[in-house]
């Protein structure tokens, strides 16, 4: 574990509020799911060995020419209309200058000037129902850099290591960088709001299916920019960047940090550094990188390999039709639809639910069963097993149609609750569908009165105790005789039917 530590002061965070107001920028980069990298032929599998995923082209060598990977521009156009960007009609690639040890060309191909999308804006709900508008400058086309590895000291990091290594394999991957505005206005819901903001986005380019956005993974990072001015003055302050923060909680604590941060340099009469900042997820602090270059400083040209993207007014509106439905509007009309209370509702979204709750519902089911089942007897499996339930359900290819299935037996009375476990243990074990296992194990509930009624009269007989105490009133008394009743019927009894039977003989 890192134990890196800062020796930066802050101030206290209302003191920051009322002196201060905070101006913030987020850059967020998003790896494609494309099945090559975005200007040559290699994969993009994750976790693949180092340096098994390169070629002449991602590697920079002399004569080797990029090609545009097409399922890349289209991602890129359907991200700029989700966030109701302008698409450009003409756009071209260009080289942005400087020197990392992993970027194996010693340049990026990126867009500069003259980016695929602009001018857009996300609508972004916080938890009180306030809608905070952020307004979109760019997104762009670009590839990822390669992976270094610092070896040999305590963080991970370069300072105090003794050797590096490069992995190339992530050089060349494809990229969309969403850049917004600043943010104005956001005061002390400034931290909130980042956090929203990237959420929000993170459903969206989810919906999309352009990408995992697996922040634990980088496939999804956002860079944080922050300012701070005087409160009632116009001039914007000097801002900083914190790079590549990998979750959502860590993107609002890093805002919330470097707020705090920056008013005690202010506060003390210092200045503060345009720099880039390395976020701390152990000690939620940051420490300074690199000195910030601006724009001019990347010595910005045209890419002379590559070809203009032109792409025509008829293929955008082909895109655009090919859009989902937006997350916030499904879930709204979702909740509606099944009658799911706020918490419910937040609980299933959460937990990665609703894709499965509706599959499940158009199976068959009703929607409050396929809540039930898949939050309860499925996520206490899953949770068992350490993974989130859309994790289990697809490494055990448990699909909603199986719990459709098991449910339509509950609620036709073949089987009850307990049954259907047992059912659902069978279905996991590879046994067969949930009616092939309930009728290769005999599960069926008894309908037989009979059964029931002789099994009712034993239990009284042998509990007068308890069948006095419901004689008498007290009602909630007769779950007991309930579960015994079910035992010696070895579960095969309906609940229900016994208690009807348990309250007649007893005249309650």
């Amino acid at each position: 574990m890192s134990t890196t530590t800062s020796t930066d002061a802050i101030l206290g965070w209302d003191e920051t509020l009322a002196a201060y107001e905070p101006v913030m920028g987020l850059e967020v980069h998003v790896e494609l799911g494309t099945a090559t990298k975005m200007f040559c032929g290699c994969p993009t599998t994750f976790g693949a060995d180092p340096n098994t995923q390169v070629c002449p082209v991602c590697l920079g060598l002399p004569g080797a020419l990029p090609v545009v990977n097409e399922k890349g521009v289209e991602s890129a156009i359907r991200i700029g209309l989700a966030l109701n960007c302008e698409i450009a009609p003409w756009c071209r690639f260009a080289r942005k200058n400087y020197f990392y040890p992993d970027m194996p060309k010693n340049f990026q191909t990126s867009q500069y000037d003259e980016p695929i999308a602009f001018g857009g804006h996300l609508d972004v709900e916080l938890e009180d129902g306030t809608v905070y508008r952020v307004e979109i400058e760019r997104a762009h086309m670009e590839e990822d850099t390669g992976k270094s590895l610092h070896v040999g000291g305590a963080t991970g990091r370069i300072h105090g290591a003794t050797h590096s290594l490069v992995d190339y394999n992530r050089a060349g991957i494809p990229l969309i960088e969403i850049v917004t505005k600043p943010m104005f206005g956001a005061g002390e819901r400034a931290p909130e709001i980042a956090r929203a903001y990237v959420a929000t986005l993170r459903d969206l380019l989810r919906a999309l299916d352009v990408s995992d956005v697996k922040m634990e993974q980088g496939s999804m990072r956002c860079d944080v920019n922050v300012s701070l001015r005087p409160k009632g003055t116009e001039k914007l302050g000097t801002r900083t960047e914190t790079k590549n923060v990998n979750s959502l909680r860590s993107v609002e604590r890093a805002v919330r940090y470097e707020m705090q941060r920056h008013a005690a340099v202010l506060a003390s009469g210092g200045s503060i550094v345009q720099e880039t900042r390395h976020w701390h997820e152990d000690t939620g602090l940051t420490t300074a990188g690199r000195i910030k270059s601006d724009a001019e400083d990347y010595r910005y040209f045209p890419e002379p390999d590559l070809v203009p993207v032109a792409p025509t007014e008829e293929a955008v509106e082909a895109l655009r039709a090919s859009l989902p439905e937006p997350p916030a509007q499904r879930r709204k009309r979702l909740q509606a639809a099944y009658g799911f209370s706020d918490l419910e509702m937040r609980d299933a979204i959460n937990a990665g639910l609703l894709d499965l709750i509706e599959e499940t519902v158009a199976a068959g089911a009703s929607a409050s069963a396929a809540r039930k089942w898949w939050s309860g007897e499925i996520a206490r499996r899953a949770n068992g097993e350490g993974v989130d339930v859309p994790t289990y359900a697809a490494q055990l290819a448990v699909t909603p149609a199986q719990v459709a299935e098991l449910e339509g037996l509950v609620t036709s009375g073949r089987l009850n609750d307990a049954m259907a476990r047992q059912v659902w243990e069978g279905v996991l074990a590879g046994e067969g569908s949930p009616t092939q296992v309930a009728d290769a194990r005999g599960l069926q509930l008894v309908r037989d009165s009979g059964a029931l009624e002789a099994a009712v009269d034993a239990v009284i007989a042998a509990n007068p105790d308890v069948a006095q105490k419901i004689r008498e009133g007290k009602v909630q008394a007769v779950g007991a005789l309930i579960g015994q009743v079910m035992r010696e019927m070895r579960g095969q009894g309906d609940a229900a039917a016994a208690r009807e039977v348990i309250m007649a003989r007893l005249g309650s």
